[in-house]
């Protein structure tokens, strides 16, 4: 796969990818209120977190990292997970895609997601729920550019960095 700047490999997360994993999303934690996790973890604090998404199933981690005659670094990420923890939310997943500050706008993102929604194709999944801290004017086009639709927003639902965040909830039909 390719995007503006060079040739990226998308595959499924590996063991070997969770120092990387974290180091990205911890970025994410200390610079941003696009998660609302306010401490950073250490790779054995995530490896649970890794270890949910298996190769296969509703449950999914892909990665994209530099190919060719780039160093292989992480790119970014997409999950699919659990949407909730009962038994009859199975058939929905919550996605959600984190690129490398230095990946931002180079088409990662949509690299991660279509790969992740080709894998989902044949899988029990009827929805898909995305929640967007607001403002992310990236992260909305990324999602309507896959169907995503708006749902509603949670008002004043976080509280990180001394203020209070909305969310903004999209869906997208699967079946």
């Amino acid at each position: 796969m390719s995007t503006e700047r060079g040739e990226v490999q998308v595959r499924a997360g590996a063991e070997t990818d969770l120092t990387a994993l974290t180091d990205l999303y911890n970025h994410y934690i200390r610079e941003t209120a696009i998660t609302f996790d306010t401490e950073p973890f250490s790779p054995a604090q995530r490896r649970p977190w890794l270890l949910s998404h298996p190769k296969d199933g509703p449950h999914r981690l892909l990665v994209a990292q530099s190919a060719g005659e780039g160093d292989g670094s992480l790119l970014g990420y997409a999950t699919s997970s659990a949407f909730r923890p009962k038994g009859a939310y199975a058939t929905s997943v919550e996605t959600t895609v984190y690129c490398a500050p230095e990946a931002a706008g180079r088409g990662v993102g949509t690299l991660l997601y279509r790969a992740l929604f080709a894998a989902l194709a044949d899988e029990d999944v009827h929805r898909a729920y995305a929640g967007i801290t607001q403002p992310n004017e990236a992260s909305v086009r990324l999602h309507a550019r896959f169907g995503f639709r708006p749902l509603g927003t949670f008002t004043e639902v976080g509280r990180k960095f001394g203020r209070y965040w909305d969310v903004a909830w999209y869906q997208k039909d699967l079946r």
